[in-house]
């Protein structure tokens, strides 16, 4: 049924190893995955740089709960704990979308709230998906280039960083 747009990031121990693992763990229902960035904490500040990363997913199977199970599955297995809001983590798991799913549940929104402000995620997308959209809000490229450009500087390219196919 579905295909989805996953959020990764990661700032407590190897947190390319931590990014790894979530791609892995998604791998036979991967389409595409972006690069490594480095990005400054968003929400609390007082902690690591996190490396991010957006994939894209597809199962026909999968609704988006489906997606969301999978991805707190995948938090689970790095040993996430939530300690705090927007805290540091070994590995955080965020579906930004799901084809054609719109949802007010507040266990699961969509789009992922704060996407059109994110350039953390927007940038990370539009490597993968360049005609990307965030329902309700229009061209993930529009909204981008209306963020400030430390938001978007804030995101810094890891070329020396790979997760896919991991070599």
């Amino acid at each position: 049924m579905s295909r989805a747009v996953l959020s990764l990031g990661s700032n407590l121990g190897d947190r390319l190893a931590y990014l790894r693992l979530a791609v892995e763990g998604l791998a036979d229902r991967l389409v595409s995955v972006s690069s490594v960035y480095q990005t400054r904490p968003w929400g609390v500040q007082d902690q690591p740089d996190f490396l991010n990363a957006v994939c894209i997913v597809d199962d026909p199977e999968a609704d988006h709960w489906a997606w969301l199970r999978a991805g707190q599955e995948l938090e689970r297995r790095a040993g996430r704990v939530r300690q705090r809001r927007w805290g540091p983590r070994t590995l955080d798991v965020d579906v930004v979308t799901v084809d054609g799913v719109r949802s007010d549940d507040p266990e699961l929104l969509l789009p992922h709230p704060g996407t059109a402000e994110r350039a953390t995620v927007l940038i990370p997308w539009l490597e993968i998906d360049p005609a990307a959209r965030v329902p309700g809000h229009g061209r993930a490229a529009d909204l981008l280039a209306a963020l400030p450009e430390a938001d978007r500087e804030a995101v810094t390219p890891r070329p020396d960083l790979r997760l896919w196919p991991v070599t």
